[in-house]
């Protein structure tokens, strides 16, 4: 099988001009033979460039991204209405090597959740974002050929936290105690419920999330991964991303009950000491620092930590 090329700056610049002289990108952020091209370090799979002040590209290693790629285009149309933040514009698209799709879209002003701090109305932003998504109607993001994905089974999951935290308590790093809060019943009370699937973003980590000076959340990136499944996943990701409080009271506020708010918390606190504990032993592709980072947000305390609300809850359905 043929290996993908590796782009580099010179492909984007190539890749840049010939949208230059189609008249595509502005000139917004400048040089003297074009956009400023540089870097940019947001994660995920994808290589992304700035170009200008107004523009990202970004480039599929693969033609399994590619078809990701090109879905997110008609999926960002789709969630756009339902949302209440910004999503990015398609300027162009098209191939820059052998079946392998690029995009070029219009950047949303601000910064990161890693950068910013999102405020109390920033909540109420991640709580409209959360109402919109589960209106956003889920036979047109299937037509669309966004997959579904079964719920995780959280007992499973927290197996494999058990082992990872014994690794870390050697390791001085994490307290094994505070997993015992997640016992097997609590699990299984946790399991996701039949007929809760709705659209789902899948990467809601601090980077995704465009925030701006004030705390506001303006918009959401990065749709390639969305799926038609499990909500307390995004719910998880704000944990990852502001903090688990802050999550709950968005999920909260955008209608989600004690049982999914609780099943997006323990996700995140189980898949952050997996992860953890691989990026210590070198086998986890994120920063340690931002994985530390992470694990500090998901295990904020919350109001909510009594599972026995849930009976409270049932009781009153």
């Amino acid at each position: 099988m043929t290996q993908a090329p590796t782009p580099t700056a010179d492909t984007v610049r190539r890749l840049v001009r010939s949208l230059l002289a189609d008249g595509t990108v502005g000139a917004g952020g400048t040089t003297g033979t074009g956009p400023d091209i540089r870097p940019a370090d947001t994660g995920g799979e994808y290589s992304t460039w700035w170009v200008g002040s107004r523009h990202v590209l970004r480039l599929a290693p693969d033609r399994e991204a590619s078809a990701r790629l090109r879905r997110e285009l008609r999926l960002r149309d789709l969630v756009r209405p339902h949302i209440g933040v910004a999503v990015p514009v398609g300027v162009a698209h098209g191939e820059w090597a052998d079946g392998l799709a690029y995009t070029l879209d219009t950047r949303v002003p601000g910064g990161t959740a890693e950068e910013h701090e999102v405020s109390a109305v920033g909540e109420a932003d991640l709580a409209a974002l959360l109402t919109g998504l589960r209106e956003v109607p889920v036979r047109q993001a299937e037509t669309l050929g966004v997959p579904r994905a079964a719920p995780r089974s959280l007992e499973a999951l927290r197996r494999a936290a058990a082992g990872a935290v014994e690794r870390l308590a050697a390791a001085d790093e994490f307290d094994p105690a505070r997993l015992h809060q997640l016992t097997p019943s609590a699990t299984t009370q946790l399991a996701a419920q039949a007929g809760t699937a709705v659209l789902v973003h899948h990467a809601l980590k601090g980077e995704r999330l465009v925030v701006s000076d004030d705390g506001r959340v303006r918009g959401v990136v990065d749709w390639t991964d969305a799926v038609v499944g499990d909500p307390a996943e995004d719910i998880a990701g704000l944990a990852l991303a502001v903090g688990s409080p802050a999550a709950v009271r968005a999920a909260t506020l955008a209608g989600y009950a004690a049982r999914p708010c609780l099943r997006g918390l323990w996700l995140a606190r189980c898949d952050t000491v997996v992860r953890l504990a691989e990026s210590l032993a070198g086998r986890d592709a994120d920063p340690l620092p931002l994985v530390r980072v992470q694990l500090r947000r998901a295990w904020e305390a919350i109001l909510l930590e009594r599972v026995t609300e849930l009976r409270e809850e049932d009781d009153k359905g």
